[in-house]
């Protein structure tokens, strides 16, 4: 180790073109007792070491104006400065960084990226090991070493090279303690991931499990609310009748159906659940099971007199002011439906009917253009104590009825435009030559249009019903 300069601490210039790394490096030597100097590339780095004649000079390799190796040999060629002890911070990549070092001089390697603590072992052990050779190195001390093709002359005396390859050696058992620990880890890790594999495994399997129950549940479900459509079979003698019901999701917020409650009185209805999937399924069925034809003391739509013990059938306003007061949204978890409730005379062809913020009844006659029913109220559950509007129409043989849910005039397609009112009647306008079932046809056909990529995002029904001609009313 040369002489130290009136300083106490011993010096180090730092050879380092990277601020943060030369900083860095710079604290550690000063909290480790050194005192420090920053050469930010070799020319500054070599006018450092000739102005404060330090202990030890620490160099990276890749620098601009002047490498580690041409300052390396800068310090080794000069008579004042060649006692030195210079360390290379290298990747140690390649054999020829081994040899250009021996080549010009270097003490020590030490590879990148490295452990503070280590480096200043490397220091201490450098500074306790003199490097002065046993004999005085001259032109027939130098061994010739060819390495890809390149002859580099190694003038390093037995100590620096004694000193560099220990540097080697200690760097290679370091790294390999390093992979050894990478490898205790990646096993540690493997056997964990083993078992969260293993883990993944299981949850997928009840995850089938649960979808497969899903599944199974969801079609029931799908079953029990066809079971709410008219049945594929019903007809009523002189009119015609024809529905349409397609759901967006498996489990639909809409239903219909239209059922005889005694022989000349033909219910029908279509409603519409606020959102889609189980919840709204689950309060259609509900709703359904409430408008059950059969007369009883708890019927909505038929119901006993007390007095003649004679079926009587409920007006359409009372009918849904009863499944307001049933089906509050406080008790149906914020849920809502729409509905449009109508009882047709089949003798008169006389249609009552209520409305609870459903799309109002559209009615085609020929040779004039469609109208809506008036009518409109208030959806079922957001009022407490509502009163709905009894409405009624005479209707003409002939004459179509059509309700609807609001998938069809609020269809959009893909610039989110509406179909819209205006455009479903001029549909069912082209229509009055077609069959009660082809214009049901055509019309769903304008609403896939429409919807056209992607599909209707609402459920879309249709009932309708054509009015006996006027020698099948007569009969």
């Amino acid at each position: 180790m040369s002489e130290y300069s009136n300083s106490e601490k011993p010096i180090v210039v730092i050879a380092e073109d990277s601020r943060t790394q030369a900083r860095y490096l710079q604290q550690q030597l000063t909290s480790a007792g050194y005192e420090a100097h920053v050469g930010f590339n070799g020319v500054l780095a070599l006018e450092l070491v000739r102005k404060h004649m330090p202990d030890i000079v620490v160099s990276d390799i890749e620098m601009p104006k002047m490498t580690g190796y041409e300052l390396c040999n800068s310090i080794k060629n000069d008579p004042a400065l060649r006692h030195i002890p210079v360390v290379l911070l290298s990747t140690l990549s390649d054999a020829e960084d081994i040899i250009r070092g021996l080549d010009v001089g270097a003490d020590n390697y030490v590879t990148k990226p490295y452990d503070p603590n280590y480096l200043l072992g490397r220091i201490e052990s450098l500074l306790a090991t003199p490097t002065v050779d046993e004999v005085e190195q001259g032109p027939s001390g130098e061994l010739p070493v060819t390495l890809h093709g390149v002859t580099y002359r190694v003038k390093s005396g037995r100590q620096q090279t004694l000193n560099l390859l220990i540097s080697i050696f200690e760097n290679a058992v370091e790294k390999n303690r390093e992979l050894q620990t990478s490898n205790e880890q990646l096993t540690i890790a493997k056997e964990k991931l083993t078992v969260q594999n293993a883990k993944l495994e299981s949850l997928n399997r009840q995850l089938e499990e649960i979808n497969h129950r899903m599944s199974h549940d969801l079609a029931a479900a799908a079953r029990v609310q066809k079971s709410l459509l008219p049945p594929a079979d019903f007809s009523v003698p002189g009119l015609k009748l024809y529905w349409k019901f397609t759901p967006c999701e498996e489990l639909a917020g809409d239903f219909l159906n239209s059922f005889l409650l005694d022989e000349d009185h033909l219910a029908m209805f279509v409603v519409d659940v606020s959102g889609h999937g189980a919840a709204s399924s689950l309060l259609a069925v509900a709703i359904g099971r409430s408008l059950m034809p059969s007369a009883s003391a708890a019927s909505i739509l038929v119901r006993l007199d007390p007095f003649t013990n004679r079926p009587v059938i409920t007006p359409a306003g009372t009918v849904l002011a009863e499944l307001n007061r049933r089906f509050q949204m406080e008790s149906q978890g914020g849920l809502h439906f729409t509905i449009i409730y109508g009882v047709l005379d089949l003798k008169t062809l006389v249609f009552r009917y209520s409305n609870a913020g459903h799309p109002q009844p559209v009615v085609t006659s020929l040779g004039e253009p469609s109208r809506f029913l008036p009518g409109d109220g208030v959806a079922i559950g957001w009022v407490e104590d509502m009163d709905f509007d009894d409405e009624s129409v005479q209707l003409k043989p002939g004459d179509r009825l059509y309700l609807y849910s609001d998938g069809v005039p609020e269809a959009m397609n893909s610039e989110m435009e509406e179909l819209t009112n205006d455009r479903m009647m001029a549909v069912l306008d082209t229509c009055s030559d077609k069959t009660l079932g082809e214009a049901v046809e055509v019309l769903l056909e304008a609403v896939t249009e429409w919807c056209v990529p992607k599909g209707p995002r609402d459920d879309v029904s249709v009932l309708a019903f054509e009015m006996p001609a006027a020698e099948d009313a007569d009969e």
